[in-house]
């Protein structure tokens, strides 16, 4: 996904409690954000320290909320934050002092050679959510599409609407039937009506 003037237009915005303008981008499938500097993630399901190790991408993360998930819970939570994600200033609203930084380093040693503590929490992921994955199982077979028990020839026609699709809106209209478990119009083909 790229961020354009288009996306940003079509997309619902508001400003929040702090008077910033918030952007939501849910369902757009965002793959990376450069800038982002504040990051809150407070009341999600995550589980695992190792879930957290996407965050160390975003080079300018400075402020990072992650209460209300189970993984604040674990132990060594901080340190692993701290240590997957150094640029980070503030965690959970508290900041951050030299003192942890150096005590999740003796923890969990280096990016290059991580201790043995380390390798073992990288090793364990949760099964529930993965940014880069495609949505769901591979060749779709979780999908609603593979629920509706389409036949050869109308999964042809609606892979043909989708590809002749002219707009953004046909496109969100056809994945909206799909998902309510109907076949949008025009899918439907009868041999009857071929003859």
């Amino acid at each position: 996904m790229r961020l354009t003037a288009d996306l940003i237009n079509h997309s619902l915005s508001y400003l929040n409690p702090l008077k910033e303008r918030e952007l939501d981008l849910r369902a757009h499938a965002a793959a990376a954000i450069p800038g982002l500097r504040n990051l809150v993630l407070a009341g999600n399901n995550l589980g695992e320290l190792a879930d957290l190790d996407v965050l160390g991408r975003f080079a300018r993360l400075t402020h990072l909320v992650l209460v209300d998930n189970p993984v604040t819970k674990k132990e060594h939570y901080r340190y692993w934050v701290l240590w997957r994600c150094p640029t980070v200033r503030f965690l959970d609203y508290q900041k951050v002092k030299d003192a942890e930084r150096e005590k999740a380093k003796e923890l969990f040693g280096s990016a290059e050679a991580p201790t043995e503590l380390a390798s073992r929490i990288m090793g364990i992921k949760s099964k529930t959510f993965d940014a880069g994955a495609t949505n769901g199982p591979a060749g779709g077979q979780g999908s609603k599409l593979s629920r509706l028990k389409l036949t050869d020839k109308e999964r042809k026609k609606l892979q043909e609407m989708i590809k002749k699709a002219d707009s953004l809106e046909e496109i969100i209209r056809l994945e909206k039937a799909l998902n309510e478990g109907r076949l949008p119009p025009g899918v439907m083909v009868d041999d009857a009506m071929e003859e």
